[in-house]
């Protein structure tokens, strides 16, 4: 009994290490590589069909809004905190009279939180509830399949009413969608995604190109990609948002 207790999770911290063997094999010049996803010449033509210099991932930090502002570092699944903080942000700021129009709200998801920003067959294939060890929602999850939710689906993707239920406040909509209705804008990290669907092209036999474009196809829309999620959090600072550790 002991042993098949401690299986599942010697597994997962087995896989974790070989995540990190495998961001040192990568090394950091093939990530920075990553990062170069189109010619300079090409690029500078985007840019410009865009209207701007400017690379994508900066000027989308141009959209920042309002007067109180702040951005949420996520760096692993911490129950619903890293979904749930914003909101209570927005709700206790129109609360004190500041509406949400007059409020920014940057989330970064970076490191073992990328996991968030993808649509649900990318959690059912590269089975992600268990690779990010996403399963502990926490108490104020109320889905009606919450006990294989995380094993198919993003919790925090396409929600039902009555999902999430906080104590004292019942049914909260925190779901990725119903926040950035509210104005809260996501971005999730290039060089996470870079090492992570290396790592797990390896494990399931695939090319990781092949990983890394099935990702990007499947994220979620209006979920930005940025070249890192570090890179993302002193942005946000730069355009005046104050930092909250997310977990």
């Amino acid at each position: 009994m002991k042993n098949s207790t401690l299986k599942q999770p010697a597994e997962r911290r087995g896989f974790l290490r070989q995540v990190g063997t495998g961001a040192a094999a990568l090394g950091l010049a093939a990530i920075a590589s990553s990062f170069k996803l189109v010619g300079k010449e090409q690029k500078i033509n985007q840019f410009n069909a865009l209207g701007t210099t400017q690379d994508p991932a900066d000027a989308w930090f141009d959209k920042v809004k309002g007067s109180h502002r702040v951005v949420y570092d996520a760096i692993r699944p911490n129950e619903i905190f890293p979904f749930a903080w914003p909101k209570v942000f927005l709700l206790t700021n129109a609360a004190t009279g500041t509406p949400e129009s007059d409020c920014g709200v940057v989330v970064v998801l970076r490191h073992d939180a990328i996991c968030y920003a993808f649509k649900d067959k990318i959690w059912a294939k590269y089975n992600f509830g268990e690779v990010f060890e996403a399963g502990n929602i926490g108490p104020a999850f109320q889905a009606a399949d919450a006990a294989t939710a995380v094993k198919t689906r993003n919790p925090f993707y396409m929600t039902k009413p009555g999902d999430f239920a906080i104590p004292g406040f019942g049914p909260v909509p925190i779901g990725i969608t119903e926040l950035q209705a509210s104005g809260v804008m996501f971005c999730v990290c290039n060089a996470a995604m870079t090492v992570f669907s290396t790592v797990l092209a390896g494990k399931m036999g695939m090319k990781p190109e092949d990983v890394m474009n099935e990702w990007k196809a499947e994220l979620i829309p209006g979920i930005q990609i940025v070249p890192s999620g570090v890179w993302a959090v002193g942005r946000a600072q730069e355009h005046g948002c104050k930092y909250i550790y997310a977990g």
